[in-house]
């Protein structure tokens, strides 16, 4: 893990640098406040996954233009976007380490903060002249919607099935991730096939990082996660994890677990005997074997392409899906 991480930052730094640049020069709202509420997260520490993928797709079809950090932080602005509202609606506390933005300031400034982030993606979308991209940004937005209030609306149904699961991750993570690479080929112009293969990439790559997102919350510690272990279980979501050690449980065991969903004041102890009962029904197994199947996919889906520095390092970047530790 550490060595691969270090490969990346190695050959990822130059475009690193290029996406904070641009982060910074494209956030200019008319309200100091907004800029304050939207740097607290945009500058608290993100791994920039998004744009980096968005400029790896470009160059891979032979895009160089210098303005393609500037169409990449359209993506990191979505996803900040979808962090503040989602923070919002959990009533989360923590977010990479520190205190959520809704905690420091009125949740209504909170929300339209995450609005204006919603509208600048739009606008930098226009700017390309494509109105395919402004599509593909369009409907990014309107499928994280659906996928947040898909899953809000399902909290606390302890029925939810691992199909209509992987339904809620796709809106929730997948699109996004599936819709940087897509933009990257369209910005190039690429060939049909090409765009087809990123664009599968993204989605595989988005189902592998939101299963391990989801194995993170009983595996890793709070200092390591940057938010409170256990806050998928508090917040009563049924993450792949659950639902396949649910399906083999004993009905005691069945009991217990699901007493624990939704529950804010369960004890370490209790916390520690439900990841013992999730390894030992196979939630831990599973939902690991279903990550490593969408990383393999992935990195299928580049197959055609022609070896290079970029596509090396996409197929780094799968494999780092499934060994990151936050």
């Amino acid at each position: 893990m550490t060595d691969l991480k270090r490969q990346l930052v190695s050959r990822l730094s130059p475009d690193l640098e290029k996406i904070e640049k641009a982060l910074v020069a494209n956030l200019d709202p008319n309200i100091e406040l907004v800029k304050k509420i939207a740097g607290h997260l945009l500058f608290s520490g993100g791994k920039r996954l998004r744009p980096i993928l968005m400029m790896l797709s470009a160059r891979s079809c032979g895009y160089e233009k210098e303005d393609a950090s500037d169409f990449s932080v359209i993506f990191e602005y979505l996803h900040a976007a979808t962090l503040l509202h989602d923070d919002v609606v959990d009533g989360a506390l923590v977010r990479r380490g520190n205190p959520a933005a809704h905690t420091l300031w009125d949740a209504p400034a909170v929300v339209l903060t995450g609005d204006f982030l919603l509208a600048k993606s739009l606008e930098l979308a226009a700017m390309s002249k494509n109105p395919e991209i402004i599509r593909v940004i369009a409907s990014i937005t309107r499928e994280m919607a659906q996928g947040e209030i898909d899953q809000m609306t399902r909290k606390g149904d302890f029925s939810l099935s691992e199909e209509e699961y992987m339904s809620v991750i796709k809106r929730k993570t997948a699109v996004l991730i599936e819709g940087a690479l897509k933009t990257g080929a369209l910005l190039s112009g690429a060939e049909n096939g090409k765009t087809e293969a990123l664009s599968s990439y993204g989605y595989h790559l988005g189902m592998a990082f939101q299963m391990a997102d989801d194995l993170l919350d009983y595996t890793t510690d709070l200092e390591t996660l940057g938010k409170n272990p256990g806050a998928d279980l508090r917040e009563g979501k049924m993450t792949l994890p659950v639902i396949e050690s649910l399906k083999n449980a004993k009905y005691e065991e069945k009991e217990f677990m699901l007493s624990m969903l939704g529950s804010t004041d369960f004890s370490s102890d209790d916390f520690e005997k439900f990841i013992s009962l999730a390894d030992k029904h196979g939630g831990i197994s599973y939902t690991r074997e279903r990550a490593v199947f969408h990383v393999a996919q992935a990195k299928k889906a580049l197959e055609s392409f022609k070896r290079n520095t970029e596509i090396e390092t996409l197929e780094m970047l799968a494999d780092y899906a499934l060994l990151r530790k936050s």
